[in-house]
């Protein structure tokens, strides 16, 4: 079984790679979506491609269809650690092998991965089923939008405004934007106080 994963963090794509070849699973890294395209094409067929759905070059769900079309890419995933339930949908019903949540112990992260790569989809059931939960019984979050709410998680996870645009397929400026709408929203300071303010009210 071979896999390729495609992850711009070095130290998560490093441990994984790690991981699957304990449990006996060749496994090689790239950081980008074009590296992953070249690497296919230069060294496939993959079992199973793996790519960080907030990677430079995917550019959204646009990058998995590119890699869906690339002779030797057998099957392709993704993982986010911050992409909604709708956005794994949309993945799945383009053909996607699966979603998986970065979330995921390592050990149901290799069973995933072999399911996968044996001709399954997969998206873990929890996270399909919670994601639907309405977060406007929350009453910090019906103050904020959709988009604002996937900000402040991302701040909520310690991430810099550069990294929520990445992984939220927007321009920075945008995040900026957002990040300071919601700060006057729920009366935030600063990236700490919203943080704060947002896990004291059991949002994330």
């Amino acid at each position: 079984m071979r896999i390729l994963i495609a992850d711009d963090h070095d130290l998560l794509r490093d441990t994984l790679v790690l991981f699957l070849e304990s449990q006996k699973i060749e496994a090689m890294s790239v950081k980008d979506l074009p590296q992953a395209l070249e690497t296919v094409k230069k060294d496939g067929p993959f079992d199973l491609v793996l790519l960080d759905f907030g990677m430079p070059g995917m550019n959204g769900l646009e990058g998995l269809k590119r890699a869906l079309a690339q002779p030797g890419a057998n099957r392709v995933a993704l993982m986010s650690g911050i992409a909604p339930r709708d956005i794994a949908e949309q993945a799945l019903n383009l053909g996607a092998a699966g979603f998986l949540p970065k979330t995921l112990p390592a050990k149901s992260l290799a069973n995933a991965v072999q399911f996968m790569a044996m001709g399954e989809q997969y998206a873990p059931i929890d996270f399909m089923t919670a994601a639907t939960d309405d977060p406007s019984q929350n009453p910090l979050a019906e103050k904020l939008s959709k988009r604002e709410l996937q900000v402040l998680q991302g701040l909520c996870e310690g991430k810099s405004n550069k990294e929520i645009a990445r992984d939220l397929d927007l321009m920075e400026p945008t995040v900026k934007l957002h990040v300071k709408t919601l700060y006057r929203k729920i009366g935030a300071a600063n990236r700490t106080q919203a943080a704060v303010l947002a896990k004291d009210a059991g949002l994330f």
